[in-house]
């Protein structure tokens, strides 16, 4: 077992450094970022249990996203035009893990006409330094090394939550990036910076997401004139700011029993954290019902304040069962007319992903320290509102 090391995550200076280093550039534009990174650093010190292998990971994703940074800004400012690409945001899919919303998101964002972001987008939204932003190529193979790594690191994944680098996935993972979404905690056990980022910066960094979108938009022509599909359960944290910065979009929330999803998803986490620490799976599992729990009280509570508006809900059965039907009623509901070439999309993607061509994902309550009744207990509201009997 590797042994730990304690503070080898160094201060924002010196990571700030070693990313002006790595691209020559020195331009951060807003700076807001930095006050979400020396929140983070100390909780990855004195809380993660980081091996020395999960240190050295966590700097790398740091400065990586530092670099991913200064190369958007200088991007924006070689090509002022990006500024003006018109983002239709046509569906936000925010349901909670394991509750079938990476299959709805996928399902919709493969359709004629529609779009999302891709995985390997997610990993270098800007253009290396160089390059011609208009070839994806370079970051294509970038991804596609990261990958094999993920997977060589935790062959289990794949089972979970199915990666390929070209499929649409998580803008969670650029937010990540700005070191102002779930991913953060997602990869490692902090929960104190999960606490700061729901009391001081959660709603700040989507403006900014809306301009890396416009410079996707931007980079692929291909894109003009199609609607985005976003996801991510992250965006329940700040569905405030998500709907002030597109308020055209609909809000499409997957619902699913608490009791499958709660267990399901400290499975994942158990993973994901293995990588980077000694996991304590109970400890991790208690932290994932009760953040779980606070996303969908704020869900509720968000939804209630907007009067319900812009929102649609998709049952996980009615989504499993009649994916097409069900993918059909959500882009209705969002505004988009569905003609039998995007019904012909969607029925490809199912086509080509089916359930039974991947590992079953195996895990139990027990281990996880958890129980039927206390995650009724614990999501009591949500389950009695959302939940059709």
């Amino acid at each position: 077992m590797e042994a730990k090391v304690a503070s080898h995550v160094p201060d924002c200076d010196v990571l700030e450094q070693h990313a002006m280093d790595e691209t020559g550039l020195q331009d951060f534009g807003d700076r807001w970022i930095f006050e979400n990174l020396a929140a983070l650093i100390p909780a990855l010190n004195e809380e993660a249990g980081l091996t020395e292998a999960g240190a050295a990971g966590a700097r790398q994703m740091i400065v990586s996203a530092l670099s991913n940074r200064l190369r958007h800004v200088e991007l924006v400012k070689q090509h002022p035009e990006i500024l003006q690409e018109k983002i239709e945001v046509a569906a936000v899919v925010v349901g909670l893990p394991r509750t079938g919303s990476t299959m709805l998101h996928r399902m919709l964002a493969s359709a004629p006409g529609m779009t999302g972001v891709r995985w390997w987008e997610c990993q270098n939204y800007a253009p290396f330094v160089g390059d011609d932003p208009h070839d994806p190529e370079p970051r294509r193979a970038a991804a596609s090394q990261y990958l094999d790594y993920f997977l060589e690191h935790a062959p289990d994944i794949m089972s979970i939550h199915p990666m390929n680098i070209d499929q649409p996935d998580e803008e969670l993972i650029i937010l990540g990036q700005l070191f102002s979404s779930t991913m953060i905690e997602g990869m490692y056990y902090v929960p104190s910076y999960a606490r700061w980022l729901m009391e001081h910066s959660r709603t700040r960094c989507y403006t900014d997401l809306k301009e890396i979108l416009q410079s996707l938009q931007w980079q692929d022509k291909r894109r003009n004139g199609a609607k985005w599909v976003l996801k991510t359960p992250g965006h329940l944290m700040a569905l405030d700011a998500v709907l002030e910065v597109f308020p055209e979009a609909r809000i499409v929330m997957t619902h699913r029993d608490p009791v499958q999803t709660v267990p399901s998803y400290a499975s994942m986490e158990a993973t994901l954290y293995a990588m980077a620490a000694d996991i304590d799976k109970k400890k991790i599992a208690a932290f994932w019902q009760d953040r779980l729990a606070e996303l969908l009280t704020r869900f509720m509570d968000t939804r209630e304040a907007s009067g319900g508006r812009n929102f649609i809900d998709v049952q996980y059965r009615d989504l499993t069962s009649n994916p097409i039907e069900e993918g059909q009623r959500v882009l209705r509901e969002a505004g988009i007319v569905v003609t039998p070439t995007v019904v012909s999309g969607m029925e490809e993607w199912i086509e080509a992903n089916r359930r039974e061509d991947r590992a079953a994902h195996n895990y139990s309550l027990e281990e996880y320290g958890l129980s039927s009744k206390g995650i009724e207990q614990r999501f009591a509201r949500y389950r009695e509102d959302y939940l059709n009997s």
